[in-house]
């Protein structure tokens, strides 16, 4: 790059960014009606500058303040914090459909198919379809049953590990950890696969800060930064993990090998024309990857 065109960038973005934040700003909503009790705001970031380490203690101090119902603007981005059972009962049961929809979030979208599994869908029709496959076949009592001696096996695991230390010390979240990955692994697909290392990059690059999720024009920013890059290589790199792992159950159904994990269930739920539904296998993968998270 010539010395002219950085001289021309240098001067050209803290102009267009300060353009964008005025839009930004005007383009707010300035009045919403019968919202609950706010902390006072600033202009722009809204309440973000009282987010800080220890959001817990924070939302827990405000609800001493502001009640159980907080109204808070996250950039141009509204949220409610529900701090009481009774608040919650009415958001989760009484007007569950009205809070049924996750916000939108690009590094989500690009990791989770396209946001096509049974957490991040949109409420409706697909949505309904994911969670019947998930509550009749994954997840019913006879199931969770069948996976008995799984559990039993893998926690067994963790015992004789913690004997082994002999008194020394244990580091309980990784033992933990490490159960919880394997005993998923194994009633998703039957084998401790090497998941844990996939897990781990989703689990950071969707808590890392996304300035998309509180200034949606911004979006762009996140691939500047290299979010966005970071969740598409994600995607990859589950995507063949996960294809793999198909493959293979469809090769030993081949050879007449049968098996009971969660991968064996919606290969037949996938076969099975009666049930009205087209379970793709990128659906199939999408719940798979849900299951860890």
């Amino acid at each position: 790059m010539s010395p002219v065109m950085k001289i021309f960038l240098l001067a050209f973005l803290p102009l267009l960014l300060a353009f964008l934040l005025v839009k930004s700003y005007f383009s707010w909503p300035k009045h919403y009606k019968n919202v609950p009790p706010s902390p006072p705001k600033l202009p722009i970031i809204g309440n973000l500058h009282q987010l800080g380490s220890g959001v817990h203690r924070i939302l827990h101090s405000m609800a001493k303040t502001y009640g159980p119902l907080i109204w808070l603007q996250l950039g141009s981005t509204p949220i409610v914090i529900v701090s009481s059972a009774e608040a919650a009962r009415e958001i989760m049961k009484t007007h569950d459909i009205i809070f049924s929809n996750r916000p939108f979030t690009s590094v989500l979208d690009r990791i989770f198919y396209g946001s096509e599994d049974v957490v991040f869908s949109p409420y409706g029709e697909h949505w309904r379809k994911m969670k019947s496959i998930c509550v009749l076949h994954l997840l019913s009592s006879k199931q969770v049953q069948l996976y008995r001696q799984v559990r039993e096996d893998e926690t067994a695991q963790i015992i004789r590990k913690i004997q082994e230390a002999n008194g020394s010390v244990v580091n309980m979240t990784d033992l933990l950890v490490t159960l919880t990955n394997n005993l998923i692994a194994r009633v998703a697909s039957g084998k401790t696969y090497g998941f844990q290392h996939t897990v781990h990059r989703i689990a950071k690059a969707t808590t890392r800060f996304s300035v998309g999720n509180y200034f949606p024009s911004f979006t762009w920013m996140d691939r500047l930064s290299g979010l966005l890059r970071e969740a598409d290589e994600i995607f990859k790199e589950s995507d063949v993990l996960f294809e793999g792992v198909i493959e293979e159950h469809v090769n030993k159904k081949y050879f007449g090998i049968k098996g009971h994990d969660l991968v064996d269930i919606l290969l037949e739920i996938q076969k099975d024309k009666s049930t009205g539904f087209e379970l793709e296998r990128y659906m199939i993968k999408a719940i798979i990857l849900v299951t860890f998270i």
